[in-house]
């Protein structure tokens, strides 16, 4: 009996089942092609993605002044609203106002009352001051640029994810050969 697979692809993977009988009863033998690695390699080659790849900025929202103005924040465990405002060379006015349109840029209030940015809403923060002053974007195109750019970033990580799935099954099946291989030594 065959028992054929396909996942989308071309490429087929395939189980082979052949059951003979012995004078101690029924015995199974499974046959693995190497198919399988060939499909996990080139799912590979067609998401290049690692688990050391951080998930940024899209290339075509990134610059290399952006990059320069993340790399030149400050290493802080967070940044008062007027810290922000001198970085981003800007009016705090400004950043409440950001705060309103943009969800993505949410900081969080201290017992006091007061804004507390992390690191991650000053890089949104210069993303937001970068769409809106130099690439001259209005308020609802740049804000329709960060929703493409979170379901971007959300994208890659689904795909990591997949391909994290996929590495796991693969050694399951090599270990799953592996394991069919020393027992079908054993009875040979």
């Amino acid at each position: 009996m065959t028992i054929t697979t396909t996942m989308n692809n071309p490429e087929v993977l395939e189980a082979d089942l052949e059951t003979s009988s012995d004078s101690d009863g029924a015995q199974m033998e499974l046959a693995l092609g190497d198919s399988h690695l060939d499909f996990i390699e080139e799912a590979e080659k067609e998401m290049p993605l690692t688990a050391s790849a951080p998930l940024s900025i899209p290339a075509m929202l990134c610059d290399d002044k952006l990059l320069e103005e993340i790399n030149a924040i400050p290493d802080k465990m967070g940044f008062k609203i007027g810290d922000v405002a001198e970085i981003l060379g800007i009016k705090q006015y400004v950043l409440r106002y950001w705060e309103t349109e943009f969800d993505i840029l949410k900081p969080k209030k201290a017992s006091n009352n007061q804004r507390m940015y992390t690191r991650k809403d000053v890089e949104n923060a210069l993303l937001i001051r970068k769409l809106l002053h130099r690439d001259r974007f209005s308020i609802e195109g740049a804000r329709n640029a960060m929703k493409e750019l979170k379901a971007h970033v959300r994208k890659e990580k689904d795909m990591s994810q997949v391909i994290h799935k996929l590495d796991n099954m693969n050694d399951s099946v090599e270990n799953l050969i592996s394991d069919i291989r020393r027992i079908r030594h054993m009875f040979d």
